[in-house]
Protein backbone atom coordinates (compact mmCIF):
# COMPACT_ATOMS: atom_id res chain seq x y z
CA UNK A 1 0.00 0.00 0.00
CA UNK A 2 1.34 3.54 -0.76
CA UNK A 3 2.69 5.32 2.23
CA UNK A 4 0.33 8.23 1.36
CA UNK A 5 -2.96 6.44 1.58
CA UNK A 6 -1.81 4.55 5.23
CA UNK A 7 -3.90 5.15 8.46
CA UNK A 8 -2.50 3.94 11.86
CA UNK A 9 -3.17 4.24 15.21
CA UNK A 10 -0.11 7.07 15.94
CA UNK A 11 -1.33 8.81 12.91
CA UNK A 12 -4.81 9.36 14.40
CA UNK A 13 -3.41 10.09 17.68
CA UNK A 14 -1.06 13.19 16.80
CA UNK A 15 -3.92 13.85 14.38
CA UNK A 16 -7.04 14.11 17.04
CA UNK A 17 -4.62 15.88 19.29
CA UNK A 18 -3.92 18.58 16.44
CA UNK A 19 -7.31 18.82 15.43
CA UNK A 20 -8.52 19.79 18.66
CA UNK A 21 -5.89 22.55 19.71
CA UNK A 22 -6.78 24.09 16.32
CA UNK A 23 -10.33 23.91 17.50
CA UNK A 24 -9.76 25.50 20.87
CA UNK A 25 -7.44 28.23 19.30
CA UNK A 26 -10.69 28.80 16.57
CA UNK A 27 -7.93 27.89 13.69
CA UNK A 28 -9.35 24.66 12.42
CA UNK A 29 -9.41 26.51 8.90
CA UNK A 30 -6.12 27.63 8.60
CA UNK A 31 -4.35 24.05 10.17
CA UNK A 32 -6.75 22.50 7.43
CA UNK A 33 -5.13 24.71 4.69
CA UNK A 34 -1.45 24.02 6.46
CA UNK A 35 -2.05 20.06 6.38
CA UNK A 36 -3.41 20.80 2.48
CA UNK A 37 0.02 22.39 1.80
CA UNK A 38 2.00 19.65 3.40
CA UNK A 39 0.16 17.21 1.54
CA UNK A 40 0.74 18.84 -1.62
CA UNK A 41 4.62 18.91 -0.93
CA UNK A 42 4.63 15.63 -0.13
CA UNK A 43 2.95 14.40 -3.50
CA UNK A 44 4.76 16.70 -5.73
CA UNK A 45 7.97 15.58 -4.03
CA UNK A 46 9.15 12.14 -3.73
CA UNK A 47 12.91 12.73 -2.55
CA UNK A 48 11.11 14.35 0.19
CA UNK A 49 8.99 11.91 1.23
CA UNK A 50 11.83 9.23 1.12
CA UNK A 51 13.57 11.69 3.00
CA UNK A 52 11.02 12.01 5.74
CA UNK A 53 10.25 8.76 6.05
CA UNK A 54 14.23 7.47 6.06
CA UNK A 55 15.53 5.33 8.42
CA UNK A 56 19.18 6.89 7.82
CA UNK A 57 18.80 10.28 8.94
CA UNK A 58 17.72 11.47 12.41
CA UNK A 59 15.09 12.98 13.60
CA UNK A 60 16.42 16.67 14.02
CA UNK A 61 18.21 16.62 10.77
CA UNK A 62 15.13 15.66 8.73
CA UNK A 63 12.59 18.37 11.07
CA UNK A 64 15.34 20.96 9.68
CA UNK A 65 15.00 19.59 6.16
CA UNK A 66 11.60 19.36 6.39
CA UNK A 67 11.56 22.88 7.92
CA UNK A 68 14.06 24.75 5.83
CA UNK A 69 11.43 23.17 2.51
CA UNK A 70 7.94 24.24 4.68
CA UNK A 71 9.56 27.92 5.29
CA UNK A 72 8.10 29.35 2.40
CA UNK A 73 4.42 27.92 2.95
CA UNK A 74 4.40 30.54 6.35
CA UNK A 75 2.84 27.23 8.49
CA UNK A 76 1.33 28.29 11.34
CA UNK A 77 3.26 27.49 14.40
CA UNK A 78 0.42 24.62 15.70
CA UNK A 79 1.69 23.07 12.45
CA UNK A 80 5.22 23.74 13.14
CA UNK A 81 4.47 22.46 16.44
CA UNK A 82 3.00 19.16 15.48
CA UNK A 83 6.51 18.89 13.10
CA UNK A 84 8.54 19.44 15.93
CA UNK A 85 6.54 17.07 18.56
CA UNK A 86 6.64 14.29 15.55
CA UNK A 87 10.02 14.52 15.05
CA UNK A 88 11.12 14.82 18.55
CA UNK A 89 9.02 11.21 19.34
CA UNK A 90 10.90 10.30 16.06
CA UNK A 91 7.52 9.86 14.10
CA UNK A 92 8.39 11.68 11.21
CA UNK A 93 7.69 8.66 9.19
CA UNK A 94 3.98 8.95 10.30
CA UNK A 95 3.42 12.17 8.64
CA UNK A 96 0.74 10.64 5.84
CA UNK A 97 -1.03 8.71 8.39
CA UNK A 98 -1.22 12.01 10.91
CA UNK A 99 -2.20 13.97 7.05
CA UNK A 100 -4.69 11.15 6.38
CA UNK A 101 -6.29 11.38 9.62
CA UNK A 102 -6.77 15.37 10.15
CA UNK A 103 -8.40 15.39 6.58
CA UNK A 104 -10.96 12.87 7.87
CA UNK A 105 -11.33 14.48 11.08
CA UNK A 106 -11.75 18.00 9.36
CA UNK A 107 -14.47 16.51 6.82
CA UNK A 108 -16.77 15.08 9.72
CA UNK A 109 -16.66 17.91 11.65
CA UNK A 110 -17.64 20.09 8.74
CA UNK A 111 -20.05 17.96 7.70
CA UNK A 112 -18.61 16.66 4.40
CA UNK A 113 -18.11 12.98 3.33
CA UNK A 114 -14.90 11.68 1.52
CA UNK A 115 -15.20 9.17 -1.50
CA UNK A 116 -12.46 7.13 -2.28
CA UNK A 117 -12.91 6.39 -6.71
CA UNK A 118 -10.77 4.64 -8.45
CA UNK A 119 -11.42 3.95 -11.98
CA UNK A 120 -9.39 3.12 -15.07
CA UNK A 121 -8.72 6.09 -16.61
CA UNK A 122 -8.44 9.75 -15.31
CA UNK A 123 -11.95 10.91 -14.81
CA UNK A 124 -12.76 14.62 -16.66
CA UNK A 125 -14.09 17.65 -14.52
CA UNK A 126 -17.40 17.04 -15.70
CA UNK A 127 -17.77 13.38 -14.71
CA UNK A 128 -16.10 14.34 -11.19
CA UNK A 129 -18.80 17.11 -11.23
CA UNK A 130 -21.63 14.27 -11.85
CA UNK A 131 -19.97 11.91 -9.43
CA UNK A 132 -19.93 14.51 -6.77
CA UNK A 133 -24.21 15.21 -7.50
CA UNK A 134 -25.02 11.80 -7.32
CA UNK A 135 -23.06 10.90 -4.27
CA UNK A 136 -24.62 14.00 -2.62
CA UNK A 137 -28.17 12.67 -3.57
CA UNK A 138 -27.23 9.00 -2.80
CA UNK A 139 -25.77 10.44 0.78
CA UNK A 140 -27.61 13.19 1.97
CA UNK A 141 -24.48 15.31 2.29
CA UNK A 142 -21.85 16.53 0.22
CA UNK A 143 -18.73 14.84 -0.75
CA UNK A 144 -15.32 14.99 -1.56
CA UNK A 145 -14.08 12.89 -3.63
CA UNK A 146 -10.14 11.13 -3.80
CA UNK A 147 -9.70 9.63 -7.35
CA UNK A 148 -7.05 6.70 -7.88
CA UNK A 149 -6.12 5.58 -11.51
CA UNK A 150 -5.95 1.23 -11.45
CA UNK A 151 -5.80 0.29 -15.23
CA UNK A 152 -6.71 -3.55 -13.90
CA UNK A 153 -10.17 -2.19 -13.16
CA UNK A 154 -11.15 -2.35 -17.29
CA UNK A 155 -13.69 -0.06 -16.99
CA UNK A 156 -16.37 1.30 -14.75
CA UNK A 157 -15.75 2.55 -11.11
CA UNK A 158 -15.16 1.56 -7.57
CA UNK A 159 -16.34 4.33 -4.92
CA UNK A 160 -15.42 3.26 -1.43
CA UNK A 161 -17.41 5.69 1.43
CA UNK A 162 -16.15 5.20 4.94
CA UNK A 163 -17.03 0.92 5.23
CA UNK A 164 -19.35 1.09 2.27
CA UNK A 165 -17.46 -0.10 -1.01
CA UNK A 166 -20.09 0.25 -4.55
CA UNK A 167 -18.05 -1.93 -6.84
CA UNK A 168 -19.04 -0.94 -10.51
CA UNK A 169 -15.99 -2.29 -12.19
CA UNK A 170 -15.93 -3.87 -15.49
CA UNK A 171 -13.00 -6.56 -13.83
CA UNK A 172 -15.50 -7.09 -11.22
CA UNK A 173 -18.38 -8.31 -13.24
CA UNK A 174 -16.43 -10.16 -15.84
CA UNK A 175 -15.33 -12.07 -12.78
CA UNK A 176 -18.61 -12.69 -11.50
CA UNK A 177 -19.71 -14.15 -15.06
CA UNK A 178 -16.63 -16.28 -14.90
CA UNK A 179 -17.84 -17.78 -11.61
CA UNK A 180 -20.90 -18.27 -12.84
CA UNK A 181 -20.17 -20.04 -16.19
CA UNK A 182 -17.66 -22.15 -14.16
CA UNK A 183 -21.00 -23.19 -11.41
CA UNK A 184 -22.92 -23.89 -14.76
Amino acid sequence: MNDQYRHTEAGNRYARATFDLARENRLLNHINKDIAKLKELLLSSAELRNFVSSQVYKSDVKLKGLTAVTASLKLNPITNNLLGVLAANGRLNQLFPVINAFEKLFAAHSGVVTADVTSAVALTDAQLDSLKTTLAQALGQSAEINTRVDPALLGGLKVRVGSRLFDASLKTKLDSLKFALKRA
